[in-house]
């Protein structure tokens, strides 16, 4: 089992809260996580339809059945749990560690019934600093990009080329219906495959309902359940304009670039070097390291994009307590000089340092100059100050 950084986190938590919830894509190693983690604590899977309808029937004596408490699996199959759980854990003396797939519906009863009791936290794909050291590692961003991180492809050596195609398959036929009555199941798999063509652009909702054949609000309750199900996420614009007028439109991101290049038609990693969106990968490609981080951290995203009404933008911005971290994303192999144009308009607007100008590109070194900083894409595994 490759070592997930999220470890540490949940054993601290642990400690404080009496309810720990973990969300997250499907196949992200959760259960394999939560099983050796909290191996003091029984496990149950309410995926399995005779566990789910006795919890459904008696949920109450359910319960009674893990005095001390248990790890629950896809726990969101069964909302009248819930509140029993609020009970026993209010007499103490009682953990239960919670996790599901579908993070609107999970996430919606433990705010109606366990607030201020659980900690919420959420695991990814594996990380750059998760596969660090494993054999063999990725010689070039375009096989990471394309092979994604899924644990399943790691561990157990899957094609990608078999592992995504069931993967869309199995989320449309089981989390769709389930989050969302949606009738056309073809409409709606057009529609992903045309979210995935707007990777690392901002969202034009009207654009994106007509190219599908959908109503506006139907794109709207579509992206929705894409976003409750972890397969996109948005990038919000930052709040401050420096003087200067801003867009207010979300960029949209895929949790993992390997099923994006999947829903782009991608059979082989070759196809990536002269695909139209191999830039916009690679950028979702870092932007996902970055979350990662975060997530990992037990932390809230603080990551955002700069764009003016005039298209200069800045790819990502860190927003920390005391300062704003500004990151272009190239995916240049090359570093030149003319990469840094954006960072030095944001310099000239902020008065931000040089050293704090920094370029994730697609190169393998890093390198620094009087106008900014080159960072090797390989350097986003030893990325700490997040």
């Amino acid at each position: 089992m490759i070592a997930r950084r999220l470890s540490s986190k949940i054993e601290q938590l642990r400690e404080q809260f009496p309810v720990l919830s973990l969300t997250g894509p499907r196949q992200t190693g959760k259960t394999t996580l939560l099983k050796a983690v909290c191996n003091d604590l029984p496990y149950v899977s309410l995926e399995d339809v005779d566990t789910r309808r006795l919890a459904s029937e008696d949920p109450r004596g359910f319960l009674e059945n893990f005095p001390k408490g248990a790890v629950l699996d896809e726990v969101q199959h069964v909302p009248d749990l819930f509140s029993y759980m609020q009970g026993m854990v209010d007499k103490g003396g009682v953990h239960f560690v919670l996790s599901g797939s579908q993070n609107f519906l999970l996430l919606e009863k433990i705010s109606q019934s366990l607030a201020g009791r659980a900690a919420i936290l959420k695991l990814l794909p594996f990380s750059m600093a998760e596969l660090a050291g494993e054999q063999p590692e990725f010689d070039h961003w375009e096989e990471a990009v394309y092979k994604g991180f899924y644990p399943r492809l790691h561990d157990k050596k899957i094609d990608p080329g078999a592992f995504y195609p069931a993967y869309i398959s199995s989320y449309i036929e089981r989390d769709v219906r389930q989050i969302q009555n949606v009738g056309d199941l073809t409409t709606f798999s057009g529609f992903v495959q045309l979210c995935a063509g707007r990777i690392g652009q901002p969202l034009n909702m009207q654009s994106l309902a007509t190219d599908a054949g959908v109503s506006p609000n139907t794109a709207k309750a579509w992206l929705s359940v894409l976003e409750a199900s972890y397969i996109i996420h948005f990038l919000r614009p930052h709040h401050r304009n420096f003087n200067k007028r801003i867009t207010k439109t979300a960029k949209l991101y895929f949790h993992d670039t390997g099923l994006a290049c999947s829903l782009l038609g991608m059979e082989e990693r070759a196809q990536l070097s002269t695909h139209y969106l191999k830039g916009n990968l690679f950028e979702n490609f870092v932007v996902n390291e970055f979350l990662k981080m975060r997530f990992n951290a037990g932390k809230r995203s603080n990551l955002y994009f700069w764009q003016s009404k005039d298209k200069k933008e800045v790819d990502l911005i860190v927003d920390e307590e005391n300062r704003l971290r500004p990151f272009e994303i190239k995916s240049s192999m090359t570093k030149m000089e003319g990469l840094l144009q954006n960072l030095r308009y944001w310099k000239k607007l902020t008065g931000d340092s040089d050293n704090n100008l920094n370029l994730i590109y697609g190169g393998t070194e890093d390198f620094k100059t009087s106008k900014g900083n080159f960072v090797s894409w390989k350097g986003l595994r030893d990325f700490h100050f997040l």
